[in-house]
C-alpha cells in the first residue's frame, strides 16, 4: 500500500502578517446564491525539482486542489500510478487537503517514465491531472531494431524521386502575404505509392519569399498530424529567410476548412497507419522522400542562398525535421520538438512506443504481425536519429500523452551529431511560449551565422 502524509505547514511571523489585512478585507459570501465557481484544478507534481530520480530511488508525487489559485479542501481524488500510457500497478485514495498530500508512488528498476494521474468528481464534473517523474532517462535505450539494408532502401527511393520531375507551379496569394515579403501556393510533383515508379503525385505547401534582392537561407516547414490548410511561416520571412510549409496528402492547402475536417473524418481517417504491412507502399514512404522534394523546391529558387537550409516541425513533424535532416544532406541545422513516429515497437516490450501507439494494449490498430514488423523499422524515427550528421534542437514535456517521453529519449540519446535541449516538464503535448520563442531565436542564429549557437538565445521582446 503506498504511503500518504500531508505536508507539514510553517508560517513565519513575516508571512502570517503579511495574511491579516488580506482576510481582514476578503469579501464574505452574503447567500445562497453567492457561489465561488471557478474551475478546480487537480495538481500531481513530482518531489524532485526535476521531476527526475536515479534508477531504484523512490518517488513521491504531491496531490493538490485548487481554485482560483486557493486550495479546495475535502474532494476525493482517486490517483493511478504506474508506467506512462501502460495499466496502472497502484491505486489509491485521497482527500484534498489545505496543504498537499503526498503520494509514495513506488519506483522503477530500469529506465523510464512513472506517471501519476490524479481524477475527481466534483459538483457533477470529472477533473483530471497528472504528472510523470523520469528514471535516468538519458539511459534509454530503443526496442526497435536497425534493418542492415536501411541506407539501401532509401537511396533507391531517393533515386526513384530523382527520376520524377519537379514541375512546380506557383499561385500568387497576395491576402496572405505582409509588408516586405511575397507570398505563393505552390505545388510540385513527387513519388506516389506505387513502389515502381510508375505514377507520380504532387505536393502543395505555401512558399514565402522576402522581396528585396539578394541571397537568402531557406527553412522547410514539415506539418503535425491531422489534414489542415496553412498559411506559410511569415514571420521568420520578415527576418530575411525564405520559408515553406508543406502539407502531405496531396491537396491545396488553402481551401476551404470544411474539406479537411471532412477528409479527416472520412478518407483519410487514420492515415498514418494505411499499408502498414507492405514497406514499400506505407504511407510515409511517399512522404519521407517528398521532404527532399520540398528541398528540391527551396534548393531551385533565385534568391536562395545555396548554403543554409533548415527544417523544422513538432509532432508529426518533428518526426519529418529529423527524417529529413537525415536522409537529405543538403539540410544544415533541424528543428524537432516532441517528434512522432520513434521506438514504435515499445509497447511490445512492456513500455510506451511512439506516436501512433502501435501494438498499444487497449488501442485499435494493426496486430504486430510478422509483415508489419518487418515495415515500421524502416519508417521509425530513432534509425533516421542515428544517422544524423547535422546540428538539431529539440524540445518536449514530461507529461505528453500524445508522444510518450520513453519513446521521445529512445531517439534523442542515439543521436550523436551536434544536439541542443530543452525540456519543459509540465507540458503535455503543447509548447509554450517560451519554448516557441526559444527555438525560433535558435534557428534564426544557426541560419544566418552558418553554425550551431553556443548556447540557447532568448528571442527578442514581443512587438507591442
Amino acid at each position: 500500500m503506498p504511503t500518504l502524509r500531508a505536508l507539514d505547514p510553517r508560517l513565519t511571523l513575516a508571512s502570517t502578517l503579511l495574511f491579516v489585512p488580506i482576510l481582514a478585507v476578503r469579501p464574505t459570501l452574503a447567500s445562497g446564491q453567492d457561489l465561488l465557481t471557478g474551475t478546480p484544478e487537480i495538481q500531481v507534481t513530482p518531489v524532485s525539482p526535476t521531476w527526475t530520480y536515479p534508477i531504484g530511488a523512490p518517488a513521491s508525487f504531491t496531490v493538490a486542489v485548487r481554485r482560483d489559485g486557493h486550495p479546495l479542501t475535502g474532494v476525493a481524488v482517486t490517483v493511478r500510478c504506474g508506467s506512462e500510457m501502460l495499466p496502472p500497478t497502484l491505486t489509491t485514495e485521497v482527500v484534498s487537503a489545505a496543504t498537499p498530500v503526498v503520494v509514495d508512488a513506488g519506483s522503477m528498476t530500469s529506465p523510464g517514465f512513472l506517471r501519476c494521474i490524479g481524477t475527481a468528481q466534483h459538483e457533477g464534473r470529472t477533473y483530471r491531472g497528472l504528472g510523470t517523474a523520469g528514471f535516468d532517462p538519458q539511459a534509454i535505450a530503443p526496442t526497435v531494431t536497425d534493418p542492415a539494408d536501411f541506407d539501401a532502401f532509401w537511396a533507391e527511393g531517393k533515386a526513384q524521386l530523382a527520376r520524377v520531375p519537379i514541375a512546380m507551379t506557383r499561385e500568387p496569394l497576395p491576402a496572405y502575404g505582409a509588408p516586405g515579403i511575397t507570398v505563393s501556393q505552390v505545388s510540385f510533383q513527387t513519388v506516389g505509392l506505387d513502389p515502381a515508379g510508375l505514377a507520380t503525385s504532387r505536393m502543395y505547401g505555401i512558399l514565402c519569399e522576402p522581396s528585396a534582392p539578394g541571397k537568402y537561407p531557406a527553412l522547410l516547414s514539415v506539418p503535425g498530424a491531422g489534414v489542415r490548410p496553412y498559411r506559410g511561416l511569415i514571420a521568420p520571412c520578415q527576418h530575411g529567410i525564405i520559408t515553406l510549409q508543406i502539407g502531405i496528402h496531396g491537396l491545396p492547402v488553402t481551401l476551404d476548412p470544411l474539406v479537411y475536417s471532412g477528409l479527416g473524418a472520412g478518407s483519410l481517417f487514420r492515415y498514418f497507419m494505411n499499408n502498414v504491412e507492405d514497406r514499400d507502399r506505407f504511407f510515409f514512404r511517399r512522404v519521407y522522400l517528398s521532404t527532399v522534394r520540398a528541398n528540391d523546391v527551396l534548393a531551385s529558387l533565385e534568391h536562395f542562398d545555396g548554403r543554409h537550409l533548415g527544417v523544422v516541425g513538432y509532432s508529426q513533424g518533428g518526426a519529418l525535421a529529423i527524417v529529413t535532416a537525415a536522409l537529405d544532406p543538403r539540410v544544415t541545422v533541424l528543428s524537432s520538438t516532441y517528434p512522432a513516429l520513434a521506438d514504435l515497437t515499445g509497447y511490445l516490450h512492456n513500455r510506451a512506443g511512439g506516436w501512433p501507439h502501435f501494438f498499444h494494449p487497449t488501442r485499435p490498430g494493426p496486430k504486430p504481425t510478422p509483415e508489419a514488423l518487418r515495415t515500421l523499422p524502416y519508417y521509425d524515427v530513432v534509425n533516421f536519429a542515428r544517422r544524423l550528421k547535422v546540428p538539431g534542437i529539440y524540445t518536449w514535456g514530461y507529461n505528453d500523452e500524445t508522444v510518450p517521453p520513453t519513446s521521445i529519449f529512445a531517439a534523442y540519446n542515439v543521436i550523436t551529431a551536434p544536439k541542443a535541449w530543452m525540456l519543459a516538464l509540465t507540458t503535455g503535448h503543447n509548447a509554450t511560449p517560451e519554448q516557441a520563442g526559444r527555438l525560433e531565436a535558435w534557428m534564426e542564429e544557426a541560419l544566418k551565422t552558418g553554425s550551431m549557437p553556443t548556447s540557447i538565445p532568448l528571442p527578442p521582446p514581443p512587438t507591442p
